[in-house]
C-alpha cells in the first residue's frame, strides 16, 4: 500500500481510509468513509452522494449526537447500572468504555472536520 495516498499531512486527525487530497480518487475514497457513519438509509440518498460536502455535514450532525448520548450514558452510569443488578466490576468496566467511546467519537468528529474543510476547499478550487 502507497502511504502518500491514505495519509495527509492536513492535519494528524486525517482519516488514514481517506486519500490525500488532490490525489487520484481521494474524493471517493473521503466518501466511501463517511459513508460508514452514517445511518443506511442516509449512505444511500443520492443527493448525499453526489454532494459529498453535505455528506460530511451529516456524518459531523450524527457522530455530535452520538457523542452525547455516549457522554449521557458515561454521566450516567454509577446512578443507574446498580439498580440493574450489575456487579461494580462491570460498572467500573461500562463506565471505561463508554468513557473511550467518548474519545473515539471526538476523533472521528475532528476526522470528519478535516474531510469536510478539504472537500470544501475542493469545491472552491473547482468553481
Amino acid at each position: 500500500m502507497n502511504m502518500a495516498l491514505t495519509y495527509s499531512p492536513i492535519t494528524s486527525d486525517w482519516p488514514c481510509q481517506v486519500k490525500t487530497p488532490g490525489s487520484y480518487d481521494w474524493e471517493r475514497s473521503a466518501v466511501k468513509w463517511l459513508r460508514e457513519l452514517v445511518p443506511t438509509r442516509y449512505a444511500s440518498y443520492p443527493v448525499l452522494l453526489k454532494h459529498p460536502v453535505l455528506l460530511a455535514r451529516h456524518a459531523h450532525i450524527q457522530v455530535q449526537h452520538e457523542i452525547r448520548v455516549a457522554r449521557t450514558a458515561l454521566q450516567t452510569a454509577r446512578a443507574e447500572l446498580p439498580a440493574l443488578g450489575l456487579h461494580e466490576g462491570v460498572i467500573e468496566h461500562t463506565i471505561k468504555l463508554y468513557a473511550a467511546e467518548v474519545m473515539q467519537l471526538q476523533h472521528i468528529a475532528r476526522s470528519i472536520r478535516a474531510v469536510t474543510q478539504a472537500l470544501v476547499d475542493s469545491n472552491v478550487a473547482r468553481n
